[in-house]
This record gives structure tokens, sequence and C-alpha cells, in this order.
């Protein structure tokens, strides 16, 4: 009847203009609530808009979590009540009660989960790192707290069996000296191995020493059979070390004279050293031999996504994926922690 009232006064091709225009605005509003938070690359300013309250954060880690449907995480069942009052879910199945953040990284945390997606965003974003001490004057915690929640999102940031190097692969090797003090005994050198992929990804090892046995090892667990040219100087530990290479082409650059001769050098794998270098100097200025592995993660991480538009998404999947790192074994002794 309706319909019969609106053409009879001429109104039927308004309507339907106007539930046209209505239907195309919301769909492309879920289009750019979905779209941008999901898929898209973030700046500051989109992030603060889009997840600047503790229900935004939620939802979005409910659909990460979640694509196709929130399940339970312990019998898998689709049937799921929402007790709004506390943020929870409620299986129908097996009576089990669950978060978003259950079985998370961010499982029982006392940070309000907006601060957790502006760290995590702040360190997947800087060049050289973000220092603790930066963390707790822009997000008005305490020390304590920045550190800690830095060490978090480092340890999710850490690669699990990473793919093995291919191609032309380039491996040298750097030592990081803590600044003498006056009247204090010279802290120990730390190596530091770098593999390097040509166009390709970074590999940063913390290793105990030198020497050929040590690098020979690190060499086979990250580098493949698919390489073709492995490109070091003319130090003596890498013709014993890569002797388990067989078929890989050898070519070795000699520093005292030239750094670069036609495509063979190791500037590609020591532009990464600088990195790490500029970062220790001029950003985070102390890190200890026990959480040097931490930092040489967080770096190859950034590195090896900085062409990587979903960046952010990434790095909350990995953070959802992540169980929680607990604050005594951060701070536990070297043998306590092993």
């Amino acid at each position: 009847m309706l319909l019969n009232m609106l053409k009879y006064f001429g109104m039927e091709e308004v309507l339907s203009c106007f539930l046209g225009c209505h239907v195309l605005g919301m769909l492309l509003l879920l289009l750019r609530f979905w779209g941008c938070s999901m898929n898209h690359e973030l700046d500051l300013c989109s992030l603060i808009e889009q997840f600047g309250s503790e229900e935004k954060c939620r939802a979005y880690l409910e659909r990460l979590r979640w694509p196709k449907g929130i399940t339970c995480p312990a019998c898998g069942s689709e049937k799921i009540s929402h007790i709004v009052a506390r943020n929870q879910f409620d299986c129908d199945g097996c009576r089990y009660q669950f978060s978003a953040t259950a079985g998370t990284i961010f499982h029982d945390t006392h940070l309000p989960l907006w601060k957790w997606f502006l760290a995590t965003y702040l360190l997947c974003e800087s060049r050289k790192g973000m220092s603790a001490n930066q963390l707790k004057r822009m997000l008005k915690v305490t020390y304590k707290t920045a550190w800690y929640l830095s060490h978090r999102i480092r340890a999710a940031m850490m690669e699990i069996q990473p793919e093995k190097l291919r191609g032309t692969v380039e491996i040298d090797e750097t030592y990081i000296i803590g600044k003498p003090r006056k009247h204090r005994p010279r802290p120990d050198k730390q190596v530091v191995i770098g593999i390097r992929q040509r166009n390709g990804d970074l590999r940063l090892i913390h290793a105990e020493d030198a020497k050929s046995d040590t690098v020979r090892k690190i060499i086979n667990d990250n580098v493949g059979g698919h390489a073709e040219v492995i490109i070091t100087d003319e130090s003596a530990i890498y013709p014993f070390a890569l002797s388990s290479m067989r078929g890989k082409e050898h070519r070795t650059i000699n520093h005292s004279r030239e750094y670069v001769h036609g495509d063979v050098h190791t500037n590609t794998v020591e532009s990464a050293f600088s990195l790490l270098k500029r970062g220790i100097t001029g950003t985070w200025h102390k890190v200890s031999a026990k959480h040097l592995p931490a930092y040489l993660d967080e770096i190859c991480f950034r590195f090896n996504n900085r062409k990587n538009n979903f960046l952010f998404r990434d790095t909350m999947l990995k953070l959802i994926g992540s169980t929680n790192v607990e604050y005594k074994q951060l701070t536990a002794k070297v043998e306590d922690a092993a």
C-alpha cells in the first residue's frame, strides 16, 4: 500500500534513490571501518583516530583473532554468548568463559590496550628503535612498565624458524663493545654475526665467539642450499666455516685495499651493522649481553618488514599468537633464566 501511495504521488523514484544512496553509504562505511584498520597502512593520526578507546581496541583484537567469527578456544564451538558487562564471552557448549585477550600476550595486563597499540606502532615505525625512557615519557607510565612493555613486544617480534637465505648472501662479523669507564673493568666484547641476502632478509645473531666452528654452525642454520654466491671479507675464519657449503661460490673482498670490486662487497650487511650501532649509541645507550638477542630480533623484524604496508596488523597478529613473558624471567640472572 505504501508503494502504491508513493507511486500515486510520483515519489517511487525518490525512495529508490534514497535507499540506494543509503545502502551505498553503509557499504563505504563498512569498507572504511574494516579496510583501513585491517589491510591498509596506518599513520599515527589514523591509529589514534581508529584505536582511541578500549572498546575499539578490543573489537580490533576480536576481528584479528577470529576473522570467521568467535569460537571457543577450549572446544571450538561457535555457539557463543557475549557477557557485555565484563567484556567476555561464554561458550554455550562447555561453559568456558574467555575474552579477546585470554591466552595472548595481553592476558591479565593492567595497561590500557590503547597504550599497547601505541607502543607497538612506535616500535614498528622507529627505524633505530625506541628506548624505554622515551616510551615512559610518551605513554605517561613508569620506567619499569615501559621497559617491560617494550621487551614483551620484542619477544613477539622474534621469528620462529625463519626461512633460510638464498641467492647472493653476504656474511660479516662485528663487535659490540661498551664504553670504558674510569676505575671500572672494560666490558667484554659481544660478537654479532650478520648474514644478509641481497634484496632479501637480514639475520643478526649473537655469537659466543668468532671462531670458525661457531660461525660455521650459524651459517649452516641460516643459509640454505639454494644460496649461489657467498661473499665475505678475507678473514681467516670463513674458509673453514664455509667448508660445508659445497657447490657454493665463495668470493672475498680485501678491505685493506678496497671496499667494492664490481659486485663483490659486504656493504649490504655492513649497512645493517651501522643501523644496529646507531640504535645502541643514539637510542638505547646501553644493551646488556643477556638482552642483546632481543634487540637484534627487533632490528631484523623491522628491517625485513620495511616494505610491508601491513606491518602494524602483522605485528598485532604476532602479539595475539604469543604467550606472556613474565617480568621475573626478564630480570633473572643468565644462569637462572637458561
